[in-house]
Parts: structure tokens; sequence; C-alpha cells
């Protein structure tokens, strides 16, 4: 019993730890919660009244969720820099509290230079939030010189409290953060190979869903393969370290993504596309499932595939003989003789699942160090060898320096023009609204503008707010109701509005505000100025503010999504050129670079993207088919990354492998689809390019041409040439769907 409740528990946080990678969420949300609690206690036990109650707890809130940097040491000046911040614009707020004119000003003022400071990085990003939001806490709580003495004591207080909540009660360190998005991303990869444990016995009637679960466990994966990518600096030891673990991380990745496809192709009587696993609805070869037929091959299939899930997801100390025996057997299959007798499709699905074994036995030596080796059979050990032959080959990279723009081109200084522009139109709108409210309109002016590059996202953003502002209204009124005249009911329902917002923060922009504003009808219940009609104007100040934000993202210094995509595209354009030449020069027989890094520049900009996006493809866009085509363009490229970094990562191993041999065939392949590639960005940068993409015969038949018989079907080198003739079918995909001309296709030779 204690055993099952064990492994209940277990599996419950394993799929927590999986929905929130490095618990980033949940530690934001306590974190905050923490330091408000802590403000509470401390000025309640001060005798503190209700308003500077709220203004403790509001200040708490800023100074913890403004500081974003990852080294503990840099939070700290951060922290310390804040108080002063705090303290000069609750000063100036009560100063300017009866001048009108001079306050409103100064606001914009404030507004402008909060903005501009994003260009300083977190810190700078970090003091212009608590600057805004400390005074507008002021004009909250309607500061005056009178109670600047007992504000400058709550202000310590919170700012106090946020430290001691933040390095005390939930400390936390790159290394920390980076230990757990470790373990985020087992959690996840074990969740995709259940996944894939699921498509071996879907029927026709099951499988969209289980392609639906499949692209989103594959997707999850690489987010947090990401995210593990964006901490490696900060979170490990060294440049080796780092490399090491960016390594075995892409590694997994690519086995699992390539597990999938392979088990994918054992299903249908034709290859599938890889698109399939990165465009929703994409069209399926056959809903049969050939699997069926294969008899023991595919219940041999089924039992390794549960128990790769098993080897994925178990603990780190768990060792002994069971977990030796599954991890050798797996890795046999790396062995063409260990091979279950079947079709070829099937036969490529136990390779796939040895190499997918292959990899978690590096993530292990990576994250946990050495493993018991006494169990060992001569599979393992020829993979421990390859192991350390490619730990040696490991070495850092320079990082390229970006181009950055200057005076109106930057875009800090751009958004600094446009939300100040905004923020007046708010407070003239907003006063007209409401002479006591119409710092609503300028707060929710500025928040549309955070986070966001293009009149596209300020209109989705704003348009987020609004709806999940009159959903929080609805809320409020009923909590408002039942909460009555208990003051601390009221402040524990806010602090669960609080967490509720931090913690859905990243997930969704319009659950961030449902709790925001649930929370402030609770709030205005302490200060005893609650009412419905107050909510109410609450919409009016929130749809005013938006509005003020999307005329003045688009009249001001404009930036149309459509350049943005544009150039979001030709820099994932340029990044997979770099990536793909790179990696077939190296495959060649060229000299060795640091591939990988490539690749994962590729993701970010692809990542980018995505982001830019967004407002092409939400539901409230009315041009259906832009928003068909970014979906179409956005998966394509998906697909091309994955074949790149799957090309990448077979590419470094060429220093350490006896399986794989360079070819100079395949430079002239590389250079083609690489001129096809610079030719579809000077197109998208409407830079003068002549020529045509060209849409050669495949790679299997370009080989062929030089005397060589194609190599077969189970070897490294069919692999790559698999990947290239994918990678260059979905570059002549792309210049097709942005109308690049594309020449006469030949007789192709699928392979």
């Amino acid at each position: 019993m204690k055993a099952a409740i064990r492994r209940t528990v277990t599996g419950t946080w394993n799929r927590f730890a999986a929905s929130d990678p490095g618990l980033l969420r949940l530690m934001a949300g306590l974190r905050t919660v923490g330091a408000i609690v802590l403000t509470l206690v401390v000025l309640a036990l001060l005798g503190t009244g209700v308003t500077l109650l709220v203004a403790g707890a509001m200040a708490a809130m800023v100074a913890t969720f403004a500081i974003r940097e990852k080294e503990v040491r840099g939070q700290a000046v951060t922290l310390a820099l804040g108080l002063p911040v705090a303290l000069a614009a609750v000063t100036l707020g009560a100063l300017l509290h009866s001048r009108i004119i001079a306050g409103d000003l100064f606001f914009i003022a404030l507004i402008f230079g909060a903005a501009y400071a994003r260009r300083f990085g977190d810190r700078g990003t970090a003091l212009g939030l608590i600057g805004f939001q400390v005074y507008f806490v002021s004009l909250f709580v309607h500061a005056t010189v009178a109670t600047l003495p007992e504000l400058f004591l709550t202000l310590a207080v919170a700012f106090a409290c946020s430290a001691v909540v933040r390095f005390a009660v939930f400390p936390d360190t790159p290394e920390r953060t980076l230990a757990r998005l470790r373990e985020a991303f087992r959690a996840r990869m074990a969740q995709l190979v259940a996944t894939h444990r699921e498509v071996v016995d879907a029927g026709p009637e099951e499988i969209d869903g289980v392609l639906d679960d499949l692209r989103r466990h594959t997707a999850r994966l690489h987010e947090t393969a990401l995210m593990i990518q964006g901490r490696l600096e900060e979170g490990t030891r060294d440049a080796a370290t780092a490399a090491l673990l960016q390594r075995r991380v892409a590694d997994a990745e690519i086995a699992a993504e390539r597990l999938g496809m392979t088990l994918l192709n054992a299903r249908s009587a034709e290859r599938t596309d890889t698109l399939t696993l990165h465009l929703p609805h994409a069209p399926v070869p056959a809903t049969a499932n050939r699997m069926q037929s294969e008899g023991d091959a595919v219940a041999t299939l089924r039992r390794d595939l549960d128990a790769l899930a098993l080897l994925v997801a178990r603990a780190p100390g768990d060792r002994g003989t069971a977990v030796a025996h599954v991890r050798n057997r797996l890795l046999g299959y790396r062995d063409e003789d260990n091979l279950p007798r079947g079709s070829g499709a099937v036969q490529d699905a136990f390779r796939a699942l040895g190499e997918a074994a292959r990899a978690v036995l590096g993530l292990r030596l990576a994250l946990d160090g050495p493993q018991d080796e006494s169990d060992d059979t001569s599979a393992t050990t020829r993979s421990r060898e390859e192991f350390d032959a490619e730990d040696l080959a490991i070495f850092g990279a320079e990082e390229a320096e970006e181009e950055e723009h200057t005076g109106l081109k930057r875009p800090t200084t751009r958004a600094a023009f446009q939300v100040a522009v905004g923020s007046a139109l708010a407070i003239v709108g907003g006063e007209f609204l409401s002479t006591q409210r119409w710092y609503w309109a300028v707060l929710t002016c500025w928040v549309v503008f955070l986070n966001t590059a293009s009149t596209g996202e300020v209109l989705v953003k704003g348009y987020r707010r609004l709806v999940g502002t009159v959903l929080g209204v609805a809320a409020g009124v009923a909590l408002a109701g039942l909460v009555g005249n208990h003051t601390w009911t009221a402040f524990v329902l806010v602090l669960l509005c609080v967490f509720g917002g931090f913690f859905t923060a990243p997930l969704s922009y319009a659950l961030m505000s449902f709790f925001v504003t649930a929370m402030l009808g609770l709030l205005y219940t302490l200060l005893n100025t609650y009412s419905v009609a107050t909510l109410v104007l609450r919409i009016e100040e929130t749809a005013l503010g938006a509005a003020c934000g999307i005329i003045a993202a688009a009249v001001v210094l404009p930036v149309h999504t459509d350049r943005r995509t544009d150039e979001h595209l030709a820099a994932v354009l340029d990044r997979l050129r770099e990536a793909v030449s790179a990696a077939v020069a190296q495959l060649s027989g060229g000299p060795a670079v640091d591939l990988l890094t490539l690749a994962r520049d590729l993701d970010t900009a692809l990542n980018d993207l995505r982001d830019s996006t967004q407002p092409l493809v939400h539901p409230i866009t009315p041009l259906r088919v832009r928003r068909q085509t970014a979906r179409y363009l956005v998966a394509l490229l998906e697909t091309c990354a994955y074949h790149a970094r799957s090309l990448a990562a077979t590419a470094e191993l060429l220093p350490a492998s006896r399986s794989v041999a360079a070819d100079p065939r395949l430079g002239r392949v590389g250079r083609r689809i690489a001129s096809n590639i610079e030719l579809i960005s000077a197109r998208v940068q409407d830079q003068p390019a002549d020529g045509e993409v060209e849409a050669g015969a495949s790679i299997a038949s370009l080989l062929d041409a030089g005397d060589s018989p194609v190599p077969p079907s189970h070897t490294v080198t069919f692999r790559v040439l698999r990947h290239l003739q994918r990678l260059d079918e979905g570059v002549v995909g792309i210049a097709r769907a942005l109308d690049v001309p594309v020449a006469g296709r030949a007789g192709r030779k699928n392979i």
C-alpha cells in the first residue's frame, strides 16, 4: 500500500513538474505571496491601518515580481537600488497630489523613462517597473505629504520582507533552477514516450487525438530544451559542462522525435511527412494500422516502449540489475543482429528505440555522473566508449555579436515614445470617465506595451486584458459579496488571486487579468470604497487604455505585424542556412565547428518568429487565408529546424564515430539548399535577387549519378540522406508558400 501511494504521489508530482518546467511559475507565485504575507504580518504587528496594509502588499508584490535577473548577487543589487527608486516615486506622487497638470506631466515622463530603461537589460527593466508601479500605488492610496513618513516605513518593510522571502524562505539559484528544468525535461520526455506507446495501438478513430497529443508533447519537450539552453551559462560551473549538457539534451530531443516519426511510418504503407509532427490537422498517409499484422514484433515493441518510458522517468538513484537489464536490452537494438523479425519499417522503429535508449544513457551520464558498469553488455560498453570520445571533442564557441539598432529604430526607444503618447491620451480620456480612477486607463496602456513589439501584438494583448477584466469584474462582485466586512478573509482571497495571477501569467494573459481584477474588487472592499459602479468603471477604463495603446502603436513610429514577422522570418532563414551549410560542410569532410550552438540559435530565432505570428494566427484575426499561411509556414520551418538539428547532431559524431564517415558528394547538395534559402531570404527582405529556387532530383538520385549505390536504409548515411531530402523538400515548400519562383521539378526518387 505504501509503495502504491508513493508511486501515485511520484507520478502526480512528475506530471506537475512537466506542466511547470523548472517550477518557475510555482516559485514566482509562492515568492510573491510569501512576500505579501510577511509584509502584512509585520505591518499588522506595527499597528498599521488598512490603507497602508494595502500599500505595503502592493509594494511587496512589485518588489518581488519586478526582479528578473538570474544571478543571486544581481537580484540583491537590483532590490537594494529599487528601494530608493520607490521612495523617490512615492515622494513625487505625494508632492504632486494636488497639482493635477504637473502630476500628469510627470507621470508621462516617468512612463517614458520606465519604458526607455528597458534598453539597459533586466536591471533597467526592474527599476523602471518599480518606479512606475510605486507611483501608481501612491495614486491608488491617495498619498499626501503628511502620510509620507508612514509610507516610507511601509515601503522599507515591504522591500525588506521581499528580500527575506527571496533569499531565505524561497531561495533560488541558477543551479537549482537548471536542476529542476532537467527533471522537467525527463518528465516531459517520459510523457512523449508514453504517447509513442499510444501510437502503436491507436485505431483509425483514435489516431487524430493521439497525433494531437504527440504534437503537443513534442513541442513541450522542445520548449523545455530551449529553457535549459537559456540557463546553461549561469547554471553550470564551466563552459565544458554547459556544452556537454547541451549536447545530451539535444541528442535526447532528436532521438525522441525520430522515434515518433518511425512509429508513424510503421503504421502506414507510405512514409509520413515530418510536417505531420508540427502542423495541426496535417494529413496522415493512412489511418489503418499496418503494425497490427506484425505479430510478435509489435508485442515486443509495446513492451520495450513501456520499458523506455520507465527508464526515462526513473529517479537518479535507481540502480540494480533490473534497470541494467532493461537498458542493455534496448541498447542492443543498435546492433542489426539483435533486431526482431519484421518489416523494414518496424525494424526502423526498433533502431530508433535503441538510439533513444542511447540518448537516455547519455543524459544520465551528463546529469547523474558515472553509472554502475558491472552489468554492461557489449552494446552498452560501445555506447559508453562513444560518449567518452564525444566528450573529448566538445569545445566552446564564441558568440557572434548581433547588430544593434540605434536612435528611434531601437525597440525600447520606439516603445517609450509610443507608450508616452498612449498614456497621455489615456490620461485625458480617463479624466473624462472619472477624475478619481483615471489611472486605470494609464495602467492598461502601460501593460499592453510590455513584451510587445508590433501593432498586432498590442492589439491582441489589449483584447486579452479586456476579456480578462470583464470576467474578473464578475468574479470581483461575487467575492466582495461573500467577504462582506471580514478583513482577513478578504486578504486571504487577495493572496489566492495574487498566486493565481502569477502562476498563470506565462500561460494566459487573459487569466492573469482575470485574477488581478478579482483581486482589485477585494482591495476596494478592504478600503471601504467598493461598489459595482467602480468595477464597471474598471472595464471602461481598461477598454479606453487598450484603445489608446492601440492608437499609439498604430500612429507613433508604428511597427506593423507584417514587417516584424518578415524580419523574424528572414532571421530564421539566415540561421537555417548557417546551420545547414555548416553541418553539410562537416559531413562533407570540412572543419569542425560548434554545430549545436548554431542549431540552438535557429531554434531561438524560430521561437521569436512563432511569437511574432501570434496576432496573425489568433482566433480574432479576420483574415483566415493569412492565418492558415502563417501556421503552414511556421510548421514548415519547424520541420526544417528538426532536420537541421538532426544533421548537426550527426555531423558532430564524425570526429569520434566509427559509424559515420564524411562524403564529399554531399557538398554540392548543401550548396544548392543554402542557395535556395538565401534566395528566399532575399525575397522576404525585398532585396534584389535573380534566379529561381531549384527543386532538383532527390538526394539518392544525385548520389546514384556518381556510380555509388544508395546506402542501406538502416545506416547512418542513409539517415543523413533522408534528412537532406526532407530539408530540401521543406525549403521548396517554403518558397511556394511565399510565392518565390520555383524551377521545374525533375522526377524524384524518394528515400
